[in-house]
């Protein structure tokens, strides 16, 4: 019998996020974000899935694209680190990609490219920092990049700004950076894009023409601190089984290193998933799983390909019992506060050799 560990992926849960998070800007486009795997969801099978709604997908770089054109998507992909070189712009309408420009050279190039006809397409996003401080244009320059390159601001044009604090809504770095973004477009009617998923929930002032929705599609809170609950379900459901269990004394230890040691006498149930799975090295004793709906606390060290877990107190606990390490019943970002980091590192961090099984497929 095959390991049944395994990534459960609800299309459903998908649809009706995407359908949850387009309701709270009912007049704003929704460019959905598909970088690093689709959040480790699936890039294809995500805008296969999404296809008929949405008019654009964003990717983190060029080589994220040609998955996605080899399974046939058609709608324009944004690129939202932009071209890293000559060559990648020259595929611009090759590959239907829209380039979100975010340094003076990137802007410079693809301006060219225009220029001298090597591409056509010139429907491209200006980012600029406004307070983020990882890519972006300077505010203060937007006048002269208007008038040195005037091919790339037209009706079509889109400029971009990042929040940086949007997920913590007790800080007040957003109305800053929103003031200085407005600031720099007085007297323009370019097309804009501001929000990702915490703001497009909690700032209606980001909600512009263009929204960006990323973690929020799958289900994962955007808000660490569940300050803020969106109607959202989980997408990813992780799994495993157990695949040993056993009783040892008190004074037994569990795992590498012997850095748990049993208390009182325990039933150890071994589960077939570890750190080349995904799952973090780092989880500390206690974090949670579910045995059949019931909780239980891992002990030990995360190994390469098992975990092992006191379940001394789980009713009935049998060999090849399913476990859920996150999802529907055990949420994502419980397990992250565990860890010490959060959800989108959790989600993206599966690995390859977790099979990905799509159900749900609930919408034509």
């Amino acid at each position: 019998m095959p390991r049944k560990t395994r990534a459960v992926i609800d299309l459903c849960a998908l649809l009706h996020n995407y359908d949850a998070m387009s309701s709270l800007a009912p007049d704003s486009q929704q460019v959905v974000v598909i970088k690093a795997d689709a959040y480790g969801n699936g890039a294809v099978k995500v805008a296969q899935t999404l296809a008929s709604q949405v008019s654009m997908f964003a990717v983190a770089f060029l080589d994220e694209v040609y998955e996605l054109r080899q399974a046939g998507i058609t709608q324009e992909i944004l690129v939202l680190q932009g071209p890293y070189d000559k060559s990648e712009c020259l595929l611009t309408d090759e590959l239907n990609v829209v380039w979100m420009l975010h340094n003076h050279s990137q802007v410079s190039m693809v301006h060219h490219a225009i220029q001298e006809a090597h591409i056509i397409k010139c429907n491209h996003w200006l980012k600029f920092d406004t307070g983020m401080h990882r890519l972006g244009l300077m505010p203060k320059e937007f006048n002269e990049y208007q008038r040195d390159f005037p091919l790339l601001f037209n009706e079509r044009t889109v400029i971009a700004t990042h929040l940086s604090a949007a997920d913590e809504p007790a800080k007040d770095s957003c109305s800053v950076q929103l003031a200085r973004f407005s600031t720099m477009l007085a007297s323009t009617s370019y097309k804009l894009s501001i929000a990702n998923s915490a703001a497009n929930i909690h700032l209606d002032k980001a909600r512009k023409h263009w929204n960006r929705m990323g973690i929020s599609l799958f289900g994962s809170s955007p808000f660490e601190g569940n300050e803020i609950k969106p109607d959202l379900k989980p997408v990813m459901r992780l799994l495993s089984q157990v695949i040993a269990i056993r009783e040892i004394e008190v004074g037994e230890s569990v795992g590498y290193g012997d850095t748990w040691v049993a208390k009182r006498a325990t039933s150890i149930a071994t589960v077939a998933i570890g750190y080349a799975d995904g799952y973090p090295r780092h989880a500390p004793i206690g974090t949670p799983a579910l045995f059949n709906g019931q909780r239980a606390g891992l002990v030990g060290r995360v190994s390469m390909d098992m975990l092992t877990f006191d379940v001394t107190d789980i009713k009935d606990i049998t060999l090849g019992m399913e476990v859920e390490l996150w999802g529907k019943n055990l949420a994502i970002n419980e397990i992250a506060s565990h860890v010490g980091t959060i959800g989108y590192e959790l989600m993206t961090r599966i690995s390859k050799r977790v099979p990905r099984v799509y159900i749900g497929e609930c919408r034509e």
